[in-house]
């Protein structure tokens, strides 16, 4: 039996003449990494606010790590981190002061409290810079040391709230292989809000994506891959003539065709064939000598939604 730490249903919020929240229903199980992704103002943070009880939902209803939402909001922020649009940092202390501030706040043993600015600070690579005032680090340090926060009271759950936003691809990917190092060795389920799919496709075993208030697309990245987006085929050789390349967009399995420098580039449905598409080509005189078949990225699959959701 699957051990839920979030579920919601029907959860919705409204703000004067605006939906924030469209009755949201999920289930999110233990020890995952999910993945929200949706738009700006799709309603990712507003729900966030919603599942750790600093909103009140208009209507339906939440269990968070087994405690109601409406009634037992403070017993669950005691036992979450979170990392939301700022980070928080007293930028005047030290990293070490800072955690040791969090810690006192946590009521957690000064052994314990020593002990845990370690080891976080060690597994982050910040260790050697723990004296340093904060405000003299990059903004991919102090996100390092706020994500070391949000986990330092062995929280069962995170939300963390575009943690690489801004980032440039190096210092995203350090936060992003520092932070699934500790989920693993953690044992922690994360909410993670991102506008970056391929942390996205990387990190997380289950994604929603949120549209105007609505959960539109829910499952493993590799699900919604294969149900909204294409198959992608490179076909290298010679012979594409005008009238194989016609014959090919007006099949109804092929999306779109480029050919380009002794190539032809195919999006295909994802219950297509490629065997017979291959077959016609070479009997219509095509000289094939290389097929390459992939399966489009989580981004293409988002794009799909973000785009029918505009017609």
């Amino acid at each position: 039996m699957t051990d839920y730490t979030i579920r919601t249903r029907n959860l919705t919020i409204d703000f004067e003449s605006v939906r924030a929240v469209d009755h949201l229903t999920l289930d999110i199980p233990t020890g995952i990494v999910f993945g929200f992704l949706g738009p700006n103002g799709a309603g990712k943070t507003t729900t966030i606010r919603l599942l750790l009880g600093i909103l009140d939902a208009t209507e339906g209803d939440a269990e968070v790590l087994g405690y109601d939402l409406r009634t037992q909001s403070a017993a669950i922020r005691e036992r979450t981190g979170s990392l939301l649009e700022y980070h928080g940092l007293y930028e005047r202390l030290s990293a070490e002061d800072n955690l040791e501030f969090f810690g006192r706040i946590c009521r957690i043993p000064s052994d314990k409290r020593k002990e845990r600015i370690k080891e976080l600070l060690s597994h982050l690579g910040l260790w050697e810079r723990r004296k340093d005032r904060v405000k003299t680090w990059s903004r991919g340090m102090k996100q390092k040391l706020a994500v070391a926060r949000a986990l330092f009271a062995h929280p069962s759950l995170v939300f963390l709230d575009e943690p690489t936003a801004g980032f440039d691809p190096e210092s995203a990917a350090s936060l992003r292989q520092d932070l699934a190092d500790l989920v693993s060795r953690e044992n922690v389920t994360v909410f993670l809000t991102t506008h970056n799919l391929v942390e996205a496709e990387k990190l997380c075993s289950l994604v929603g994506v949120i549209r105007k208030g609505k959960l539109v697309a829910l499952g493993h990245p590799d699900e919604l891959r294969s149900s909204v987006g294409s198959i992608q085929v490179k076909i290298v050789g010679g012979g594409f003539s005008d009238n194989l390349v016609s014959y090919l967009r007006s099949d109804p399995t092929v999306q779109s065709v480029i050919r380009q420098d002794g190539r032809l580039e195919l999006q295909l449905n994802p219950r297509a064939r490629t065997a017979p598409l291959v077959r016609f080509l070479v009997e219509q005189g095509a000289e094939i000598e290389e097929v390459r078949k992939g399966i489009s990225t989580l981004e293409d699959a988002y794009m799909a939604l973000m785009e029918e959701g505009e017609e």
